[in-house]
């Protein structure tokens, strides 16, 4: 099975220092539907995990949380995509747990409802906290630009992950394996 993981601000969708708080809010990025799209057409199987901290802090609710969900995955489906399973931490950051990324549980948890394993597997992020997630996981990270990608360059850089500028130009590497 061939499998990916994506994180959603900033990856997928528009980020936003104030948070995504209503399906209104959430914006894709040019481009990254379709990419899903190509990747669920040649066989993969897209998940999401995704940190939302707006829930902790009772910025939103989880009928609105659901509601940016089924926007993404009406407009994934209008492009022949879709998200196969979404794993979320929506705990605050003053009291995460272990699938609250950096840490892995939320990867891990993804593998297991999978039936598989996170070895090789891409996790496409946008910041330093998605890097430690995928190799306490030990999938292989994947840093896009869009969203607070670019102020975690050189970081990446330095720890030998690889950088994109969007999600279409990761996609366009795995599909030209």
């Amino acid at each position: 099975m061939k499998w990916i993981v994506l994180d959603r601000d900033g990856v997928i969708n528009h980020d936003s220092p104030s948070y995504i708080k209503s399906a209104a809010e959430w914006l894709p990025i040019p481009g990254s539907l379709e990419a899903i799209a190509r990747l669920t057409q040649a066989g993969w199987r897209v998940c999401l995990a995704t940190n939302q901290a707006g829930l902790g802090r009772k910025l939103f609710d989880y009928d609105a949380f659901a509601a940016m969900n089924a926007k993404m995955q009406k407009l994934l489906a209008e492009r022949g995509g879709r998200i196969d399973a979404v794993a979320f931490a929506p705990e605050h950051p003053d009291h995460a747990t272990d699938m609250r990324k950096p840490n892995p549980g939320m990867l891990k948890d993804l593998a297991r409802r999978l039936g598989t394993s996170c070895d090789n597997v891409w996790f496409v992020g946008d910041s330093e906290t998605d890097i430690a997630a995928a190799r306490a996981a030990g999938m292989q990270p994947v840093l896009v630009l869009s969203g607070n990608g670019e102020q975690h360059r050189a970081a990446a850089t330095a720890q030998g992950v690889a950088s994109y500028a969007t999600l279409s130009n990761v996609v366009d590497e795995l599909l030209s394996k």
